[in-house]
C-alpha cells in the first residue's frame, strides 16, 4: 500500500457542518429551518455540477446565491434582500464538526501536510476557515476557481498534486460527500469517505476506505506514514 505524504480534505460537509445555517434558515422559514437548509445544500450542489456540465462556471458565491433564492421560490419565502444577504453571509461561518480541531492537531503532530480542496471560492474558503481560527493547521488551501470548473472533475483533483508536488496514491483524500469520495477514487488518490450518519455508499463503480467519523485519521495516517 503506498505510503501516506498528504491529507486532503474536502471543506463542506467534511469538516464544517453545512446545515450549522439551518438556525439562520429558521429565521426565514420558521419551524423549517432544517428544510430550509436541506434543499438549499441540495440546490447548491446541483448548480456546480450542472454548470459543470454545460461549461458555464460561475462563482461559488453565486451558485449559492442562485441555490438560496430557488429555494425560497420552492419554499414560498419571499425574503428581502437584507435576508437573503444575512443567509449567505453565514455560509461564511459555518462549524466545524467538533472533532476536527483535535483531529488536525494530531494529524500535524505526525509532520504531515495538510491541505483543504473545496468547490468554494478563494475567498469562501479563506472566511469560513479563519471564522473558525483552524487556518494555521493547512499548508494549502486550494479552490476550484483556478480552473474554473467544480469537482468531481479531475481538474481540480489535479491541483492537490500539483500544488503539494505528491502523486495522487500517496495523497489521503477524505470527503464526506459520497459523489466527491468516488470521484477521488477513480482520479487515484488514497480516497476516504466519512459515513457518519450510517448511509448507502453511492452506485459509481469506487470503493473508497469508509470510516464512521475524522477521529479515525490519525490511525490511518500513522499506519502509512513514511
Amino acid at each position: 500500500m503506498p505510503r501516506t505524504e498528504a491529507v486532503v480534505f474536502d471543506l463542506y460537509g467534511t469538516l464544517y457542518d453545512v446545515h450549522s445555517v439551518a438556525r439562520e434558515c429558521d429565521a426565514c422559514h420558521p419551524g423549517r429551518g432544517m428544510e430550509f437548509s436541506m434543499l438549499w445544500r441540495q440546490k447548491q450542489l446541483e448548480y456546480t455540477w450542472l454548470r459543470s456540465l454545460m461549461g458555464q462556471y460561475i462563482p461559488f458565491e453565486q451558485a449559492t446565491r442562485d441555490a438560496l433564492v430557488y429555494t425560497c421560490r420552492a419554499l414560498k419565502v419571499d425574503p428581502d434582500p437584507a435576508t437573503l444577504a444575512s443567509l449567505c453571509d453565514a455560509y461564511l461561518k459555518l462549524a466545524p464538526y467538533p472533532d476536527v480541531p483535535d483531529v488536525l492537531r494530531r494529524l500535524n503532530a505526525l509532520g504531515l501536510p495538510l491541505a483543504i480542496l473545496s468547490n468554494g471560492s478563494v475567498f469562501s474558503i479563506a472566511s469560513v476557515v479563519d471564522a473558525s481560527g483552524l487556518r494555521s493547521h493547512f499548508s494549502h488551501l486550494l479552490s476550484v476557481e483556478a480552473v474554473r470548473v467544480y469537482k468531481p472533475d479531475f481538474r481540480v483533483y489535479r491541483l492537490a498534486c500539483e500544488q503539494l508536488g505528491v502523486p495522487a496514491d500517496r495523497i489521503l483524500f477524505v470527503s464526506s460527500n459520497a459523489w466527491d469520495a468516488a470521484g477521488a477514487y477513480h482520479f487515484g488518490f488514497d480516497a476516504c469517505w466519512v459515513n457518519r450518519d450510517g448511509r448507502t455508499f453511492d452506485e459509481l463503480g469506487a470503493a473508497p476506505r469508509v470510516i464512521g467519523g475524522l477521529d479515525e485519521l490519525p490511525v490511518l495516517s500513522a499506519k502509512n506514514k513514511p
